[in-house]
C-alpha cells in the first residue's frame, strides 16, 4: 500500500512541476507582451485576456497553498509512526519528538476525529488481577471510541469471555459505562483463562471477533495478559486460515479482517511493569497501605510496639518502598535490593537506637517476595521473633492482603486511566498492518507509546537479574522513579549522622497557606541536611518570623512523625518580605543563615524574588536560596506538580463521589460545587476528570452566557437518558460575575419541571487532612532534593571564609518538568508568571481540557493534528 502511495505522489510531483514550467512560461509571456503592445487592437486583446491568466494563476497559488501530502517512510528498515498523541498528551511539554531522537515526527492530513473509527470496532477487556482503575480506562476507551464512531465492545471475564463469545461479548453504549469511575475493582469482570493459553482457545477468540467485525483489542492488565495479547496478534493471520479451511468464516470475512491492532494498558497495583513510572491501580493501593499504617501508628505508640506489615509484591518491591518513604519506616525489606548479610543485628541496632531517641513505636514494611542475598525467604514471622527475641519489644505482625485491591480508587488511578484509555483508542485507530503492538505509558507525567514486548522484555531482566544476584541493576532497570525512591530512601533510613559538623547553617521556613506534604518536606530536608553535617534551622510564621527573629534549631528526632501530619508545624503566613527586608537581612547575620529552603505556595515564589531583588542592598541576602512549591491550588511557575494539590485533588473528588451518590438517588439533580484554587483552574479541572463532572469552569477558559447556557441544554437532554444526575465544578475566581450563586440560580431556573439544583461550596477542607501517598513522597524527594543542591551551591560560593551567592542559578526554584525534577533560576521564570492573577502564563493541565469535555458527552473538535513515534525501552535504558 506506500508502495503504491510512493508511486502516486511521484507522479503528482512530476503533474506540479510541469505546470509550474507551463505557469511560468505564462507569466514570462504576458509580461513580454504588455512590453509589445504598440497597437490598439493587440492592447484590447492584452486586456482581455490578462485577466483570465491572472485568474488562472490566483486558483492556481491557492490551490498550491491548500495540498499537503506526506507519506509513511521506511527509515533504516524502521516504520516511521504517525501515532498522535493529539495536543493534549504529547503537546504537555509543547515537544513531539522523543527522547532517543530515533523516532520522526511527521504532520499528517488534516482528519476528522469524529469520523476516525467509523466502520470499525474496537473491543476492550481486563485481564489478570483486578486494579482500582480499570474502570476509569474502560470508560474512557468506550466513551472514546464512540465518539470516533466506532463500535465499542466489552468483553466480559477477560480472554475466557473471548473464548466463549457470545454473550461474554456485548456492544457497549455511552450510558452502560455511567457511574464507574469511582468503583473499585473491573466492572467488565476478569478471569483466569487456561483455554486461551492453547492455539484451538485462540481460534474460537479470533473467530468471535471476526464474525462481530472486530479487529482493534484492547487489553487492561499486567505483563502475562498483554504478552498473550501480542501471541494472539502474531498468529492472526494463522488463525485466519484455519478458520477459512474450517469454513467457520468467509473468504470476505477474512479479507475484512487481515489484521489485528492491539494496544495495552498495564492494570496492576504492584506497579512491576517496566516502562511506566505508574500502573494504573498502585496509587490506590498505596492509599489502602498508608490508612493501615496510619491507623497502626496510633495503637503502637500508645502500648510502645514494633508493627511488622507485610505489603503485596511478590516479584517487585515498589509498594513497600514507596510505603516505607510515605510513612517514614524504620526499614524496609524487597526483592530487588536484599539486605546485606548480618541484617539482623543492623535492624536490632537501629531499632534500639530509634528507642533510646524517644520513639515510642516502629514500623517495619515487608514486600511479600522479600529474600536475603542468597535467595531465603524473609518473612513477617521470622522478623517478629527476630525482634521480640533479641530485643525484647512488644511486636505484632500484620498481613494486609487483599484490602490493598480493594476500594475506590484515588484520584490519580481515575485520571490515569481516562488518559490511558484515550491515547489507547487513539492509537488503535492510527496503526497500519506494520505498526507493533504497543503499550500507553506514563513517564514523568508525560504519557507515552511503548512497544508491548520491549517492556516485556525489560521485565524479565528484572527478574532474571534479581535470580543472579545482580541487584544493583534491577534497581535501575526498574527505571529512574523506582531508583530515585530507592536511594532518597537510603538516605534517610540507612546513613548515620555525620560525625563531622560543616558549620553550615540551613534555614527552613513555609510561606502562603497551609497544606498537606508540607511536614514531610521539611522532616527530609532537617534530616539531611543533618547527614550532609549541617546545623538546621527552624524559622516559624514565614517571613514574619524571619524578620521577627522567631528562629531556633531543629534535630532529627523533633521531626520524627512528621511525615504523615497535615498543615503546617513550622506555622506559616502570606506576609511578603518586601517590607520587612531590613530586619530579615539582620537576623540572616544574626543566626548565621548561609542557605535557606522556603517552602510554599505563590507566596514562595514572589517572595523569594523579592529577596533576589534584595541582592542589591542587602549583602545578607546573597545566599542560596530554594524554593520547593507547596500548595493546592498548583499555581507554582516552574513545577508541572505542587506538594498538597494531590490530596485536596481526592478529597475533591470524594466529596463528589458522595454528592452524585445523593444525586444518584433522588433522581434528576444537578450539583454545583466550587472549589479552591484561587485563579487556578488545576482543582476544577482534574477535579472534574476524576468525579465525571458535565463542565468545569475556570478562569482560563473564558467563558460567557452562551457557554452556560449550552451546558444547561446538555443537561436537559442528559435527563431524557438513563443517566438522571449532573456534576458542574466552578473554580473560586473563574468569573467575578458568574457567581457561584449565580450559576445555581441559572441552573434552577432553566432546569425547571426537568431538574433541580444544590450547591456546595467546599472551603478550607481542601487545604486539610492527611497527605496523600503521593504527597508525602513527593515531599519527602523535594526536601532531599532541595538540600543536597544547596550543598552543592554552597561549595560553590564558598569565598575567602565566606558565603557570596549573587548569580542569577543561585536561587532556584525546585519542581517537576517533563519527566524529572529540575532547578530553575527564579528571574528566568518572570517572564511566564501572571503576577496579577498568580498563575504561570502556560499550564500543562489545560490541555486535558478537550478529555472533559469528550467524556461527558460534548460535541466538540479535537486537536488531533501532533504526531509522535513509538519510543524505544531499551535505547532508553542504555547498557544496563
Amino acid at each position: 500500500m506506500e508502495a503504491v502511495w510512493d508511486r502516486c505522489v511521484r507522479v503528482w510531483q512530476v503533474c506540479v512541476s510541469t505546470w509550474d514550467v507551463f505557469v511560468s512560461a505564462c507569466e514570462t509571456s504576458v509580461c513580454l507582451l504588455g512590453l509589445c503592445v504598440n497597437s490598439l487592437e493587440l492592447g484590447y486583446r492584452l486586456v482581455h485576456w490578462i485577466p483570465h491568466i491572472a485568474l488562472a494563476l490566483l486558483i492556481w497559488r491557492l490551490t498550491r497553498r491548500k495540498i499537503r501530502y506526506h507519506t509513511n517512510a521506511l527509515h533504516d528498515g524502521k516504520h516511521v509512526s504517525t501515532n498522535s498523541t493529539h495536543g493534549f498528551f504529547r503537546g504537555f511539554y509543547g515537544s513531539s519528538s522523543t527522547d532517543q531522537g530515533q523516532s520522526v515526527t511527521m504532520q499528517a492530513t488534516p482528519v476528522d476525529p469524529t469520523t476516525m473509527g467509523v466502520g470499525k470496532a474496537i473491543a476492550v477487556l481486563t485481564s489478570g488481577g483486578d486494579a482500582q482503575g480499570m474502570n476509569a480506562a474502560v470508560r474512557a476507551t468506550v466513551r472514546v471510541g464512540i465518539y470516533t464512531g466506532a463500535k465499542v465492545y466489552f468483553v466480559h471475564e477477560g480472554y475466557q469471555g473471548l473464548v466463549d463469545g457470545g454473550d461474554h461479548i456485548r456492544l457497549a453504549t455511552w450510558e452502560s459505562v455511567s457511574m464507574m469511575l469511582q468503583l473499585g475493582g473491573t466492572v467488565i469482570g476478569s478471569a483466569r483463562c487456561k483455554d486461551f493459553r492453547t492455539k484451538e482457545g485462540r481460534t474460537k477468540a479470533a473467530c468471535n471477533l471476526v464474525k462481530l467485525g472486530i479487529t482493534n483489542l484492547c487489553v487492561i492488565g499486567g505483563d502475562g495478559s498483554l504478552t498473550g495479547a501480542n501471541e494472539f496478534r502474531t498468529e492472526w493471520s494463522e488463525l485466519l486460515q484455519i478458520l477459512l479451511k474450517a469454513g467457520k468464516i468467509t473468504a470476505e470475512e477474512a479479507r475484512r479482517s487481515s489484521h489485528l491492532n492491539i494496544v495495552g494498558m498495564v492494570g496492576s497495583i504492584d506497579n512491576d511493569f517496566c516502562g511506566t513510572d505508574m500502573t494504573i491501580g498502585t496509587d490506590s493501593a498505596l492509599h489502602r497501605i498508608i490508612e493501615v499504617v496510619d491507623a497502626i501508628t496510633t495503637t503502637a505508640q500508645s502500648h510502645q510496639r514494633a508493627f511488622i506489615l507485610e505489603v503485596m509484591g511478590r516479584h517487585c518491591g515498589y509498594l513497600a518502598l514507596v510505603s516505607a518513604l510515605a510513612s517514614g519506616a524504620d526499614w524496609v525489606f524487597i526483592p530487588e535490593m536484599p539486605p546485606d548479610d548480618g541484617w539482623e543485628d543492623h535492624l536490632c541496632r537501629r531499632l534500639a537506637n530509634q528507642r533510646s531517641l524517644g520513639y515510642r513505636l516502629n514500623v517495619i514494611i515487608v514486600a511479600e517476595g522479600a529474600m536475603d542475598r542468597s535467595g531465603k525467604p524473609i518473612t513477617c514471622e521470622m522478623i517478629k521473633n527476630l525482634v521480640t527475641k533479641k530485643l525484647g519489644f512488644d511486636t505484632r505482625a500484620t498481613i494486609l492482603g487483599h484490602v490493598q485491591r480493594g476500594g475506590t480508587p484515588s484520584a490519580f488511578d481515575r485520571i490515569l486511566g481516562s488518559r490511558m484509555g484515550v491515547e489507547a483508542v487513539m492509537a488503535l485507530l492510527e496503526a497500519t498492518p506494520e505498526t507493533p503492538a504497543c503499550v500507553v505509558s506514563l513517564s514523568g507525567n508525560q504519557a507515552v507509546r511503548l512497544p508491548l514486548m520491549e517492556c516485556v522484555q525489560v521485565t524479565k531482566d528484572v527478574t532474571k537479574a534479581m535470580t543472579e544476584g545482580r541487584f544493583e541493576e534491577a534497581v535501575k532497570l526498574r527505571g529512574k522513579s523506582f531508583e530515585n525512591n530507592w536511594n532518597t530512601y537510603k538516605l534517610l533510613a540507612h546513613v548515620n549522622p555525620a560525625e563531622v559538623k560543616s558549620n553550615i547553617n540551613i534555614a527552613l521556613m513555609n510561606v502562603g497557606a497551609p497544606c498537606s506534604g508540607m511536614n514531610a518536606a521539611v522532616r527530609s530536608a532537617v534530616r539531611i541536611g543533618i547527614l550532609q553535617g549541617h546545623h538546621m534551622l527552624a524559622i516559624h510564621d514565614g517571613f514574619e518570623g524571619l524578620a521577627h527573629g522567631n528562629i531556633e534549631p531543629i534535630s532529627w528526632a523533633a521531626v520524627g512523625n512528621w511525615t504523615g501530619q497535615g498543615g503546617s508545624n513550622l506555622g506559616t503566613k502570606r506576609s511578603l518580605p518586601a517590607s520587612m527586608m531590613e530586619e530579615i537581612s539582620l537576623n540572616i547575620a544574626k543566626f548565621n543563615i548561609h542557605a535557606l529552603v522556603i517552602i510554599g505556595g505563590f507566596e514562595a515564589f514572589v517572595g523569594g524574588l523579592e529577596l533576589v531583588t534584595g541582592r542589591e542592598k542587602y549583602e545578607e541576602l546573597c545566599i542560596p536560596i530554594v524554593v520547593i512549591p507547596a500548595t493546592v491550588s498548583n499555581n507554582v511557575p516552574g513545577s508541572d506538580f505542587s506538594v498538597g494539590a494531590d490530596t485536596a485533588l481526592n478529597t475533591i473528588t470524594s466529596t463528589c463521589d458522595r454528592i452524585k451518590q445523593s444525586a444518584a438517588g433522588t433522581k434528576r439533580r444537578v450539583f454545583i460545587i466550587e472549589t479552591m484554587g484561587g485563579y487556578c483552574g488545576y482543582l476544577a479541572t482534574m477535579a472534574g476528570l476524576a468525579a465525571g463532572a458535565d463542565a468545569a469552569y475556570i478562569y482560563e477558559e473564558p467563558f460567557g452566557i452562551h457557554d452556560l447556557e449550552i451546558n444547561v441544554e446538555h443537561l436537559v437532554e442528559k435527563m431524557k437518558t438513563t443517566v438522571k444526575r449532573g456534576l458542574i465544578l466552578r473554580n473560586e475566581n473563574c468569573n467575578s460575575n458568574y457567581t457561584t450563586d449565580f450559576i445555581f440560580n441559572l441552573y434552577t431556573e432553566e432546569g425547571k419541571g426537568v431538574f433541580d439544583c444544590r450547591k456546595n461550596v467546599l472551603g478550607h477542607m481542601q487545604q486539610g487532612g492527611t497527605p496523600s501517598p503521593f504527597d508525602r513522597n513527593f515531599g519527602t524527594k523535594m526536601g532531599a532534593k532541595a538540600v543536597l543542591w544547596l550543598t552543592d551551591k554552597l561549595k560553590e560560593c564558598y569565598r575567602h571564609g565566606r558565603i557570596f551567592a549573587n548569580t542569577p542559578d543561585s536561587a532556584c526554584v525546585l519542581g517537576m518538568r517533563k519527566r524529572a525534577l529540575v532547578f530553575q533560576p527564579l528571574a528566568d521564570l518572570k517572564s511566564n508568571t501572571d503576577f496579577e492573577h498568580r498563575i504561570p502564563k502556560t499550564q500543562w493541565w489545560l490541555k486535558l481540557r478537550p478529555i472533559l469535555k469528550i467524556l461527558a458527552k460534548y460535541k466538540i473538535s479535537l486537536d488531533i493534528s501532533e504526531k509522535t513515534a513509538l519510543e524505544s525501552v531499551i535505547k532508553k535504558r542504555g547498557t544496563v
